[in-house]
């Protein structure tokens, strides 16, 4: 147990408590301690009844059962992988930003789930958190099953077509990509390719409550100085000055 303890508080903060969530979730929906039809998404019961934990529960709850609990460790494997990735890469030192991109993934995951009628959220989630770390390292080469390697920016796709093959289904993976690319969008390729305003900035109240943990650019190896050179004179030589007697 301490080992598993340690392991644990190693995480970065946001990948470790949505690992937490995500387990606590489907083990308390599977053992009947709450009814998992109160853990996840319907509009009825969301919009006129104001059950808005539903919005909440329906990221982390995932069924539990001999068909579906594989598939609910390889989205917690996505978790631990592509969270960690993003948060010790790209936002390291930034947790009001990467939680930021949580939020916004999470909301927009919810209006799709509304409008869509998906009760699951886990999927699209998992998706678009992915879908980002793989556009970041678009190039990076990337192991899928059965020893197949191919670049980041194809894995998304990858896993779209997988589930649409093998179950029928593909509409989540679809939905998160969707999320996920929007994300991209706004925070990184509008702002630096378009020239536009950075419509995804955190807010300060956010960065008050998770300030940054280090200082950005800290620890930067200090630029070289170039060396002086000695001045020309009229005659377009050097002024090496006047110069010493050896000895003196």
């Amino acid at each position: 147990m301490s080992e598993l303890r340690e392991w644990f508080n190693a995480q970065p903060l946001f990948t470790r408590w949505w690992l937490l969530l995500s387990v606590g979730c489907s083990l308390l929906g599977r053992f009947g301690i709450f009814s998992p039809e109160r853990l996840v998404l319907f509009y009825i019961p969301f919009v006129h009844k104001f059950e808005i934990w539903r919005a909440v529960t329906s990221v982390f709850y995932y069924p539990l059962g001999p068909t579906t609990g594989f598939h609910f460790m390889i989205n917690c494997y996505f978790i631990y992988n592509y969270s960690v990735r993003l948060e010790r890469g790209e936002y390291d030192g930034r947790p009001a930003d990467y939680f930021y991109m949580l939020l916004f993934n999470w909301v927009c995951c919810v209006i799709a789930g509304l409008f869509g009628e998906f009760p699951l959220l886990m999927d699209p989630m998992v998706l678009s958190v992915l879908y980002i770390w793989c556009h970041l390292n678009r190039d990076t080469i990337v192991n899928f099953w059965f020893g197949t390697q191919f670049k980041a920016m194809y894995l998304p796709w990858v896993l779209f077509a997988f589930n649409l093959v093998i179950s029928g289904g593909g509409m989540l993976e679809l939905v998160g990509i969707l999320v996920g690319h929007l994300y991209f969008f706004l925070k990184f390729k509008y702002p630096q390719e378009f020239g536009g305003p950075d419509l995804l900035a955190t807010p300060q109240f956010l960065e008050a409550y998770f300030p940054p943990s280090r200082l950005r650019g800290f620890g930067t190896a200090p630029s070289q100085r170039e060396p002086q050179r000695p001045g020309r004179n009229m005659y377009g030589g050097y002024q090496w000055g006047r110069g010493q007697p050896l000895g003196q």
